[in-house]
């Protein structure tokens, strides 16, 4: 029903900054829960940060929390994730995903993912 598409990962140095963008698809995106998860090779996919449909709550992993701020604008179909502070550890693919549910931690709730967008990070 949605499509999502990632951008703006790319190689950074411990301590900068990066926007991620994650545009989608489809006339129901406002009703949709959405999510940043990320993976590092051989790992599982893992929650980064949700937001709910209307954007008034908001949730992240205690790793990132702090220094990433997840947001949406429903009239342009846009999800973003602010990223500051990056660290070494931050490293990984980061994915967009939807969801026609209430805002889950749990990736396997979410039916929608986007290519993904990779982030690295060099100490």
């Amino acid at each position: 029903q949605v499509q999502l598409v990632e951008s703006g990962g790319g190689s950074v140095q411990t301590g900068a900054s990066l926007r991620l963008s994650c545009a989608a698809s489809g006339r129901t995106f406002s009703s949709y829960s959405m999510g940043w998860f990320r993976q590092a090779p051989g790992k599982e996919r893992e929650f980064v940060s949700i937001i709910n449909w209307s954007g008034l709550w908001t949730s992240y992993a205690d790793s990132v929390k702090g220094r990433f701020n997840i947001s949406r604008d429903n009239a342009k179909n846009m999800v973003y994730l602010q990223m500051n502070s990056l660290k070494p550890e931050d490293t990984g693919v980061y994915y967009c995903a939807g969801s026609s549910g209430g805002a889950d931690p749990n990736a396997r709730n979410y039916a929608y993912w986007g290519q993904g967008t990779q982030v690295t990070v060099s100490s």
